[in-house]
């Protein structure tokens, strides 16, 4: 059963930055595309960023676009979300979520039958 477990989640200051990481249980994490979705308070959860499997192909949000950056270590089983420049309205849960394929929308949750139980981010005014 893959199992994923987020990490680095916390309280910043507006401006600040996190750095997000999420680790893979399975040796197959290599060969699954990865993303990572926010939810905040009474919103239903959006799409942040997706990576493919070999790094080359990165996505995002147009509301974090330039500010915050995908990546991954097949090596570790890891995909980390650097996150800069960081608002207020970026508070929420994160999920990092993988998939073998990406059957629709990179963007989409149904996309992703993998999920971890998420970390709180909150950024202060």
């Amino acid at each position: 059963q893959v199992q994923l477990a987020e990490s680095g989640g916390g309280l910043v200051q507006a401006g600040g930055s996190l750095r997000l990481s999420c680790a893979a249980s399975e040796r197959t994490f290599s060969s699954r595309h990865m993303a990572w979705f926010r939810q905040a308070p009474g919103k239903e959860r959006e799409f942040v960023a997706a990576i493919t499997w070999t790094g080359a192909n990165t996505y995002y949000a147009d509301s974090v676009k330039d500010r915050f950056t995908i990546s991954r270590d097949n090596a570790k089983n890891t995909v980390f979300l650097q996150m800069n420049s960081l608002k207020p309205e970026d508070t929420a849960v994160y999920y990092c979520a993988g998939t073998e394929r990406f059957t629709r929308s990179y963007s989409y949750t149904g996309t992703y039958p993998y999920w971890g139980q998420g970390t709180q981010v909150t950024v202060s005014s």
